[in-house]
């Protein structure tokens, strides 16, 4: 790389702060040079805590700062679109966390803005950048399960706070688009289709008016059938399962494995079972790696920004279709 990608980051969210900016400072590519709040001493202190070296009061400050070169989006659902486009409008490519937006046509708008201007934008979803899932998706591919038949994923923790932004309904929170949307999107991964029907059962929470728990199910053209559960109430688990005529394949701690630990695929093939060790790897740096040399390199991002749209279409189908219990 001839040099680093300069990153400017919208809000001094937790996501932020724990995973994505410790991530990219350790990146190959990119660098962390500024942060913005709402609250200037309170992006003044993030700042010095995180070792980066210019804070703004402003969003709109951040963004149009010449010294940056990226853009990483962790603001509330319901923000990432009017944020994102603006970013767009200044010029600015932008990496935006998951997921897209409220709904699909909204995540349109903001893809929009963002291609009609030839600007690279891509999903923060990390977890599709670790050798561990890209090897299950080979071993798909390859046949390893003889004929896919089904799919079954979760991924849920208990919320601490009752006033966190996932319980919010205006910011677009609740237990699908949160978690569950990496479910949908390990399963549509893993088909490589679109499903066809959709169903979903889900618990609203009093206060909250949010989904707090849903399972859903997903029957795709090939006639694989995928199901998932999903909550913000429910001990902490997130899992792949994928059984076919010939195998079984399943990851544990699938979306947000360690970076520091080995991950393991458990392979049942025929009567015989097998544990298949991949290296540490911390998907975050891949991710912002990724972002950052296709901006260098002038290419697409290695999943195209449609994808986030795709999978927010079928998390709109499972809300439009909820049945509430």
């Amino acid at each position: 790389m001839s040099r680093k990608i300069r990153w400017g980051v919208l809000s001094t969210a937790n996501i932020g702060r724990k995973r994505v900016i410790p991530a990219i400072q350790q990146s190959s590519n990119g660098e962390v040079v500024a942060v913005a709040s709402r609250s200037l001493d309170k992006a003044k202190a993030f700042a010095a805590e995180a070792g980066i070296s210019t804070a703004y009061g402003s969003y709109d400050d951040l963004i149009h700062d010449p010294n940056i070169d990226a853009i990483y989006n962790p603001l509330p659902n319901s923000e990432h679109v009017m944020w994102s486009i603006r970013c767009a409008e200044a010029g600015k490519p932008v990496l935006c966390e998951k997921p897209l937006a409220r709904n699909a046509a909204d995540s349109q708008q903001m893809v929009d803005a963002f291609t009609n201007r030839n600007i690279l934008f891509a999903e923060a979803f990390m977890y599709r950048f670790h050798p561990r899932i890209q090897r299950v998706h080979e071993m798909l591919m390859a046949g390893a399960v003889g004929e896919l038949h089904t799919l079954a994923a979760a991924f849920s923790f208990v919320i601490q706070q009752e006033e966190n932004i996932r319980l919010n309904q205006s910011l677009a929170g609740g237990a699908l688009r949160d978690v569950g949307c990496y479910c949908v999107n390990i399963l549509r991964l893993m088909t490589g289709e679109e499903p066809e029907n959709v169903a979903a059962f889900a618990t609203i929470g009093e206060q909250s008016q949010v989904d707090e728990t849903l399972a859903g199910l997903l029957q795709f053209p090939s006639g694989v059938m995928g199901h998932f559960d999903c909550s913000l109430r429910t001990q902490y688990a997130h899992f792949c399962d994928i059984r076919g005529t010939e195998g079984r394949i399943l990851l544990e701690n699938s979306f947000v494995p360690q970076p520091n630990d080995t991950t393991t695929i458990r392979y049942w093939h025929g009567n015989e079972y097998e544990e298949i060790a991949i290296a540490p790897a911390n998907h975050y740096t891949l991710m912002a790696e990724d972002f950052a040399d296709a901006l260098l390199n002038q290419r697409p991002p290695r999943f195209m920004p449609q994808d986030g749209i795709q999978n927010m279409r079928v998390i709109d189908r499972l809300l439009a279709q909820v049945n509430v219990i």
